[in-house]
């Protein structure tokens, strides 16, 4: 058992700031109130105990007010990507099985209307019916199910219990290290294990939550430079968004700003350079929807020793690379207190391990230290002419290059070969595909060298910013 986190995160600091958000903040005893009568408010649409509710909202203080109302009414949370199209969400809507679908008013027009919608006016509106609010929290709750990004196949609906969640801060904190100063600038969606996350590191450290809606590059260099925010998650497209304002606006990173937390697949090598020259401490990480946000990471003092690895497994959390290769590389499998232990709906009898052992479907190694490096999805990989080809070593590459600004790698059926790799890039600067390509010569093998590179203007990216790599051809079509 656990304490209802809520309940005592406002019994020991009730005064301390929990969120801010534009030009205002709430303290943690101020959203516990608010939590308090929106889950009364639950009540009266028998929402208690067990029942499964979706929740469907853009990340503002209201959703946080939801979601901490859900905890304390203890309904299963199912988080739903805003970003998704109505198919997808009524995909994940009937497979969850829901009681009901939390929404904020603008986002019902992308509900369809197969079960109870209870919009968040509604919610306000309703009458309250008072329940003893349970002051403690069973450790096999599935306080939260998400759905897997769904880069290859079906997404699988993930339970991440209360246990889960706490085992994953709790070694969050032993890695990063905890402050009383702590602020977090959480611009990732709330829906993504991310960005639930560091609510949950919120509620256990104590810790502010310096909030935004959507991802602004601009806003987020000025608040990593005056000081205010220590630490920040990020993915390699935004941090490069951000390396690039500060560049612009000749910022560096304030001495407060600790940690920033890359993960959602390898970051290149270039941003890591760039990072160190504006004084921004970037740490790898390695995680997934099943592990509940963090498996390893890169602690600060190797962070430009290993760079490009994502770190040794966190102090409770186990990493072993499965049937690896004459170079190392294998399959990543990986054990703790963080994974799920279940999953929902259409892959309810799938068993989330093997022995104990979480099956990623990622690449990597270990070097002789311990530390681990991703190479890529095992579903992305290219096999031409017999050899195995990563899209992210092509892709590093490529954004290496000045003039590129995204990149993404799949590769296409050939006669001769089977596959070869090709790729397609956005671009910041004016550059030919044989100016590319001979940048391609120098630095990769000639087998991993793109085939053809396609200019566009966006590459496909699902909720979390991450690259679908299956989308890409479609890009030729457009």
């Amino acid at each position: 058992m656990q304490p209802n986190w809520i309940k005592q995160r406002a019994y020991l600091t009730p005064n301390r700031i929990a969120v801010s958000f534009h030009d205002e903040q709430w303290t943690f005893q101020e959203l516990y109130e608010k939590s308090v009568i929106l889950a009364y408010k639950l009540n009266a649409y028998h929402l208690l105990k067990g029942k499964r509710v979706a929740v469907l909202a853009p990340s503002t203080p209201k959703l946080i007010e939801v979601l901490y109302a859900c905890m304390q009414a203890q309904c299963e949370m199912v988080l739903l990507n805003g970003r998704l199209s109505k198919q997808e969400l009524s995909y994940q809507v009937a497979d969850a099985e829901v009681d009901a679908i939390l929404v904020a008013d603008s986002e019902l027009e992308k509900l369809g209307a197969n079960v109870k919608i209870i919009s968040f006016s509604e919610l306000h509106k309703i009458q309250p019916q008072p329940f003893e609010i349970a002051s403690e929290w069973n450790d096999e709750f599935a306080l939260t199910i998400m759905y897997t990004s769904g880069t290859t196949g079906f997404p699988k609906g993930v339970c991440q219990t209360v246990g889960n969640h706490s085992a994953s801060a709790v070694s969050s904190a032993l890695n990063l290290g905890l402050t009383e100063q702590d602020a977090w600038l959480c611009t990732v969606p709330i829906f993504h294990i991310s960005g639930f996350s560091i609510i949950v590191r919120s509620l256990l450290y104590g810790m502010k939550i310096r909030l935004y809606e959507k991802f602004d590059a601009q806003a987020c260099a000025q608040e990593i430079a005056n000081g205010l925010v220590t630490k920040m998650s990020v993915v390699a497209v935004t941090l490069e968004n951000i390396l690039a304002e500060m560049e612009q606006a000749n910022l560096t990173a304030h001495q407060n700003f600790t940690t920033m937390l890359a993960g959602g697949g390898p970051v290149p090598a270039a941003y890591l350079q760039r990072a160190q020259s504006l004084h921004l401490c970037v740490a790898q990480t390695y995680g997934m929807t099943e592990t509940s946000s963090q498996t390893s990471t890169l602690a600060s003092e190797d962070a430009f020793l290993k760079i490009g690895s994502a770190g040794k497994p966190l102090f409770f959390n186990q990493i072993t690379i499965d049937a690896p290769n004459e170079e190392g590389i294998g399959e990543i499998l990986v054990r703790g207190p963080h994974v799920t232990p279940r999953y929902i709906g259409k892959f309810k009898d799938k068993s989330t391990t093997n022995e104990g052992w979480l099956h990623t479907g990622d690449m990597g190694y270990l070097d002789e230290q311990g530390f681990l490096y991703v190479v890529d999805r095992r579903s992305d990989l290219i096999i031409s002419g017999g050899e195995n080809i990563y899209p992210a070593e092509i892709e590093n590459v490529l954004l290496a290059h000045e003039a590129v600004k995204e990149a993404g790698v799949c590769g296409v059926e050939d006669a001769k070969w089977g596959q070869v790799p090709v790729a397609f890039v956005v671009l910041k600067a004016p550059v030919t595909e044989k100016q590319l390509m001979n940048f391609c010569e120098m630095n990769l093998a000639s087998y991993k060298k793109p085939k053809k590179i396609h200019f566009v203007n966006n590459l496909p990216r699902n909720g979390s910013n991450k690259l679908l790599r299956r989308q890409l051809n479609e890009l030729k079509q457009n």
